[in-house]
């Protein structure tokens, strides 16, 4: 799972971006979700004004996701937003600073929110990244986050929130390369290293996503496969580190000539934005290896 870009330094930049997210902002808490946080309150509220005034409703998910997105453009890069603590795990949601997980997990939850008629209110958009972020929509502790990129898609595919496309893309072939980076690296991890009895479980969860049949498609193969992509789609990066399933992500975008192109929390660039073509973007970074995509599903 999870998340990313650990290009730039190695392993030392590989630990600090997947040990997932610590806010640097303050947090204001909602007492009535057990400590759990939401910064930009003020923006959730912008966009629900926006999508109300553009009829976003109308659209189907991917749609309103690419729509969020854009709308998040320029938006700080922040890592490790999710770590508050180390005795106990909470939700957060910070719309003020966004790694490229969150990003896409935001745009979903909101687009999710919508359709679903329920009100637009911080507490319900909560709750929509929580069933999306944890295994089975519950959390229990550190461990029933969904920490692999691989393992948020195959759990959220089994909760009917997304599918996987990437077996029948052109191109994909079978992705062996196994993941075991956080049992490996615990002291990479505050709640592993504060909390030695969870690197078990998550050596176990590793074990699961490594038994699974998974598909990915080379970078060389992905510009055949762009023109089976839509807004919407969210984009695993498969990476050469060792012990990682993919080191960032993304959601695709066609513009208005058709390109499609990766928007994603970009943090090279230090923000939220949209790339190059898809195709072109992978081929700029070494340890980009190639793609895993799923799509959005509808409600039922």
């Amino acid at each position: 799972m999870k998340r990313r870009q650990f290009l730039a330094s190695g392993i030392a930049s590989a630990a600090l971006l997947f040990a997932n997210r610590r806010n640097l902002h303050s947090l204001p808490f909602f007492p009535d979700e057990g400590g759990n946080s939401f910064t930009g309150k003020e923006r959730f509220f912008k966009l629900t004004e926006l999508a109300r005034h553009e009829r976003w409703r109308e659209k189907n998910i991917p749609e309103i996701m690419g729509r969020v997105g854009m709308e998040l453009r320029g938006t700080p890069y922040v890592g490790s937003t999710l770590e508050l603590y180390d005795d106990r795990e909470v939700c957060s949601i910070n719309l003020m600073g966004l790694d490229c997980v969150t990003l896409f997990e935001n745009a979903l939850a909101f687009a999710r929110l919508l359709k679903s008629g329920k009100e637009l209110l911080p507490e319900e958009m909560m709750r929509v990244v929580t069933f999306t972020r944890y295994r089975g929509g519950k959390i229990t502790d550190y461990t029933s986050r969904l920490h692999y990129t691989t393992d948020w898609f195959h759990d959220n595919q089994v909760k009917k929130v997304v599918l996987d496309i990437t077996k029948g893309l052109p191109g994909a072939e079978r992705f062996t390369q196994a993941v075991n980076f956080m049992s490996t690296h615990p002291n990479s991890y505050r709640q592993l290293k504060a909390n030695p009895g969870l690197v078990p479980i998550i050596a176990g969860i590793e074990e699961q996503i490594n038994a699974r049949e998974m598909y990915y498609v080379p970078k060389e193969k992905v510009a055949d496969a762009e023109p089976q992509l839509k807004t919407g789609d969210i984009v695993g990066i498969t990476t050469t580190i060792k012990g990682i399933d993919c080191s960032h992500t993304g959601l695709c975008y066609r513009d208005e000539s058709g390109k499609l192109r990766l928007l994603h929390a970009s943090l090279t660039k230090k923000e939220v934005t949209l790339d190059d073509e898809l195709h072109t973007y992978l081929a700029s970074v070494s340890k980009h290896t190639g793609i895993m995509v799923v799509r959005p599903m509808e409600l039922s």
